[in-house]
């Protein structure tokens, strides 16, 4: 027989969405049990460096005027409208106070920034605005990859404080419900294989996507991981919420993946990816340049733009002059991810790769070569498109006109002093995003938007704010959204544990505003 438990909220995964609906149901009084499939909290979020956030302390400390109404147009102007405007608002309208909730646990931010600045010719949708809610590492070190590891432990920290009850390594594995479709407890599975069902007058569903279920992304999204997408694969993410929602009649929206681009395990090869980061020479396998390269800055467009090449695979290469200028006088597009000294630390990495970064079959992710022709054979690229390809954009250099694309022209660099160097290009992500209808109150709908009582969805499952392309413009944003729906979901199921949870102005479907 299963072990019973009994509380007001249940919290399904201790991510960031989770972690923040679980505080905010407990500060509005009602009791919380949080499941975690892992043996830690945070999640994803563990990775990344901070929330997206308009009308904060830390901006306005920093004299920025943002605020969240100009950038809920901005955002539905990206969008086209094509996404719940209501939801888009709510998030934005918490979010500068959902900064300074999180410094009152604690947490310090670095700094507030975009996370590029673009030339003003390409303003319209790629310059970057100053969203990025950088989280300062409790080490005192520069941020980067895993600074808002830092911001976890405090709300992890907050959540005991206020009693939320935490069952690592416990899963939850189903939603129970009653005759009118209602819920009334979660069932989940400690670490030792025992079956629990809590009793619970609310469940927050916040279990983070699909990114990790290779069979799911196939199914639903119709790449394939290790293949032609090589996408953040946080383990546990398999499903679990997303399936468990749609059991319980939740209603189903568009699923996509904010893509980007990357080298598969790039965590392993962050000099050599970062070198390549660069406005150099992008091409597909048939040699030819796709896009300008002057906004490879912009990760979301060269991962769209990849998406639709043959074979859904891109190639960056510099040559020998492009990395004695990079080693002199710096990167031409400065990160705000990978380190500083990129290359002075590239050479080591590089060498170290070069002989074992490889696919399964052996081909190679990386070459260098003394000729055009030789890279292009070692890359599995046309070798006559791409000496052609090649030869024509070095003339366009010589010019100082890109006919073509109208690159940058501080950016022709012809590609012709050897040693050359190249890497191939995948399509990434950072795990899949929607699937669950909600409301601007998280509350999950059915097919026919009508309110599965006490059933809430927050985080990647319920983001379905981007439309077709994540809004690279607004840096943040996802972790700004599990954020901010987590904390408007726990303020919700909190008010219906205690009898109220209605929403006297949003149509559940029966025609009727109620």
């Amino acid at each position: 027989m299963a072990k019973q438990f009994e509380t007001d909220v249940v919290v399904i995964a201790a991510g960031l969405s989770g972690l923040a609906a679980a505080i905010s149901a407990a500060e509005n009084g009602a009791s919380v049990i949080c499941l975690e499939k892992a043996s830690n909290t945070g999640g994803a979020a563990n990775m990344g460096m901070g929330p997206c956030a308009a009308g904060s302390p830390v901006q306005k400390m920093s004299g920025i005027t943002l605020t969240p109404g100009e950038l809920f147009r901005r955002h539905m102007f990206y969008t086209h409208y094509q996404v719940d405007a209501k939801l888009v608002k709510a998030y934005y309208d918490k979010s500068g106070d959902t900064i300074q909730w999180l410094m009152d646990m604690g947490v310090q931010f670095n700094s507030v920034r975009p996370a590029f600045r673009a030339g003003e010719r390409t303003k319209a949708y790629a310059d970057g605005e100053y969203t990025w809610h950088v989280v300062q590492p409790e080490d005192g070190s520069e941020p980067g990859p895993r600074a808002a590891t830092t911001m976890t432990k405090r709300m992890t920290e907050k959540a005991q404080d206020l009693g939320v009850e935490f069952m690592l390594e416990t899963p939850g594995t189903g939603l129970i419900q009653d005759e009118d479709g209602a819920i009334t407890g979660v069932t989940a599975v400690d670490k030792n294989g025992e079956e629990i069902e809590i009793s619970c007058k609310a469940a927050i569903v916040a279990t983070g996507g699909f990114g990790h279920n290779v069979q799911m992304i196939h199914d639903k999204i119709g790449l394939d991981w290790g293949k032609n997408l090589f996408s953040f694969a946080i383990p546990g993410m398999d499903g679990d919420g997303f399936n468990m929602c749609h059991k319980a009649g939740a209603g189903h929206t568009p699923v996509t993946m904010e893509l980007m681009y990357q080298l598969p395990d790039n965590m392993n090869h962050f000099y050599v990816e970062g070198a390549f980061r660069q406005p150099c020479y992008w091409c597909d396998r048939l040699g030819e340049r796709f896009m300008p390269e002057d906004e490879v800055f912009n990760t979301t467009f060269v991962g769209n733009a990849i998406n639709h090449l043959p074979g859904k695979v891109g190639y960056a290469i510099f040559d020998a002059n492009m990395l004695k200028r990079w080693k002199k006088y710096g990167p031409d597009i400065v990160s705000h991810v990978h380190p500083h000294d990129l290359y002075e630390g590239f050479e080591a990495q590089w060498n170290a790769d070069l002989e074992t970064y490889k696919d399964d079959e052996g081909n190679p992710y990386i070459a260098q070569a003394d000729t055009l022709e030789e890279l292009a054979e070692k890359l599995g690229i046309n070798v006559d498109g791409f000496v052609a390809a090649v030869e024509e954009y070095n003339e366009m250099c010589a010019e100082g006109y890109d006919a073509l694309f109208e690159k940058d022209r501080q950016y022709m660099i012809p590609l012709e002093e050897g040693p050359f160097y190249g890497c191939k290009q995948f399509m990434g992500a950072y795990g899949t995003l929607g699937g669950v209808l909600v409301n601007h109150r998280l509350e999950v709908m059915t097919d026919d938007y009508e309110k599965i009582p006490g059933l809430y969805c927050v985080g990647t499952d319920a983001c379905t704010i981007y439309g077709d392309s994540y809004n690279f413009c607004i840096p943040g944003n996802t972790m700004g959204f599990c954020l901010n729906s987590g904390r408007i979901a726990g303020e919700n199921a909190a008010e219906l544990a205690f009898g109220d949870g209605g929403d006297e102005d949003w149509d559940d479907g029966d025609g009727d505003w109620d």
